[in-house]
């Protein structure tokens, strides 16, 4: 099973690149209260996307061993791409002005970014004992 580890993280990466591309050109497309937000390919891709990005990173978690609630730095993860999902949402979503969605939007990406960290280091920042 190990053998399949590169093939699923670079598809892993791959779709986490492509979401974020979806979510920040949908976020512009948002602001700017674009019509071509209406197309179907804009509103079912990202859900798609999201869905195959979910079952990469499952397959991940058996191929290298490792779960969430059993390691930190994995369930650290988890949550920084929970508040992602939220603050994307929110940016998405919400009916603020720009600079309340704008921040919202900057917030998700660094949440992102953390989540990153966290992939990369596997070192917890928030340790809860």
């Amino acid at each position: 099973m190990t053998s399949l580890y590169p093939a699923v993280k670079h598809l892993h990466l791959m779709l986490i690149a492509l979401s974020v591309i979806f979510f920040t050109v949908r976020f512009v497309l948002h602001l700017r209260g674009s019509t071509i937000l209406e197309k179907k390919f804009l509103k079912i891709a990202p859900h798609v996307i999201d869905t195959f990005l979910l079952l990469s990173g499952v397959a991940l978690c058996f191929i290298i061993n490792q779960y969430p609630f059993e390691n930190p730095w994995l369930t650290e993860k988890i949550g920084a791409v929970a508040a992602y999902i939220v603050l994307g949402i929110i940016a998405m979503k919400i009916d603020r002005g720009a600079i309340f969605k704008i921040f919202a939007y900057i917030g998700a990406i660094s949440w992102l970014v953390y989540a990153a960290r966290m992939a990369v280091f596997k070192q917890p920042i928030m340790i809860v004992s």
